[in-house]
């Protein structure tokens, strides 16, 4: 039977110089004995997928609302599709794939219903109050705070360094992340990118017309034949996995070029290393950094602002204000543990967490339950 002692020790050996060893962890806010056959980061990870905010994310919008169809990404499938880029990426680079997977799992965990539309509206609400909601933050306060599992600390008191990994975009003198960090990151945007296409195609909210006129799609095409301009089923499908392919085989290419010029050799050195790109070594060739960046301009355009789409950002806006204005009104329908975290945090923040705690189905439950029915026509008028 390996041991706690016996997984460090092989990452020691087979790890690179520059990754973020689990005996190295820079340990818990709160001090406990760690697993006899698990590593630090292990156990983090094991803690994240027994969370309820993980479950939950199986019914939380990506781009389309869970009820408009089985085979489009949720919250969870684009997590998961997150995690499995990350852990490829990070095998190929000798990074530690348990702790990057560790981030993956956790970094949408702070997503309210509604994709980012219910972040837009939560975070406007709570302006109003003087604070602020985004996804990263609450992420972390999800895991610091809001997952009761544990009677001796609140949170899952994961280590130091899956937290730092949280940190997505409010690092103010703190440097760059790990670059297990940094990995999970890029392979965000390159899963999103990725299924976001797809399933915009697979909708018809995105024409093939339409990508034709798009650099990435033209180059994608002139390296996978289609047997169709229309595209089949399995066009689309080859297409998808063929982008996925090219977009980790750059990724990784170009960071190990960038982090060979860097010179670091350790997690430390890494996590101080100042350059272009923000100090980021885990990063894509410039072609295609240029390539992503119309890919990101034509999906704002042509799919996050579809008509369509914006029918669901109107519908998150009616569902979630209405529930933000109900439960600031009367308190006494949150349940017990939004009311004691009131009393410590405010009451805008409890009504906060527990909105962004919900589901869509939830979200939308909870709605019809508190909302008047319209009336009922009267014909004899």
């Amino acid at each position: 039977m390996l041991t706690r002692a016996d997984l460090e020790e092989r990452e020691a050996r087979t790890l690179a110089p520059y990754a973020t060893l689990s005996a190295r962890s820079r340990g818990r806010e709160y001090p406990e004995p760690e697993s006899a056959t698990r590593t630090a980061f292990q156990k983090d990870r094991d803690r994240i997928l027994h969370t309820t905010a993980f479950r939950r994310l199986e019914a939380k919008t990506q781009v389309f609302l869970n009820a408009r169809g089985d085979h489009y990404r949720t919250r969870l499938t684009h997590t998961l599709e997150v995690q499995q880029v990350a852990r490829s990426v990070a095998l190929t680079l000798g990074l530690n794939e348990t702790l990057a997977e560790t981030v993956a799992l956790a970094h949408d965990l702070g997503h309210p219903p509604f994709g980012h539309a219910g972040e837009r509206v939560l975070h406007a609400l709570m302006a109003e109050h003087g604070e602020e909601f985004d996804h990263n933050s609450q992420a972390r306060r999800i895991v610091t705070r809001l997952e009761d599992r544990y009677p001796d600390f609140p949170g899952l008191n994961l280590t130091l360094d899956t937290l730092d990994g949280l940190n997505k975009h409010d690092r103010a003198g703190q440097g760059p992340p790990s670059l297990e960090a940094q990995l999970v990151d890029a392979a965000d945007a390159l899963a999103y990118t990725a299924h976001d296409l797809d399933d915009g195609l697979r909708s018809g909210l995105i024409t093939p017309g339409q990508l034709a006129e798009l650099p990435l799609w033209r180059d994608l095409l002139a390296r996978v034949p289609t047997t169709s301009p229309d595209l089949t089923e399995r066009d689309r499908r080859t297409l998808h996995r063929e982008l996925l392919g090219w977009l980790i085989t750059d990724l990784t290419g170009a960071s190990e070029v960038a982090i060979s010029a860097s010179g670091v050799g350790s997690a430390e050195d890494a996590r101080a290393h100042t350059g272009p790109d923000g100090g980021r070594l885990i990063t894509y060739s410039d072609p295609m950094r240029a390539l992503l960046r119309e890919t990101g301009v034509f999906l704002r355009e042509h799919l996050y602002r579809h008509w369509r789409v914006e029918m669901q950002v109107e519908q998150a806006t009616r569902v979630l204000t209405t529930l933000f204005t109900a439960f600031l009104a009367r308190p006494s329908m949150l349940p017990p543990q939004a009311r004691a975290r009131a009393e410590e945090d405010g009451l805008p923040r409890a009504v906060c967490d527990f909105i962004a705690g919900m589901t869509d189905r939830y979200a939308t439950e909870t709605y019809a339950a508190i909302t008047p029915p319209p009336a009922a026509p009267n014909w004899s008028r």
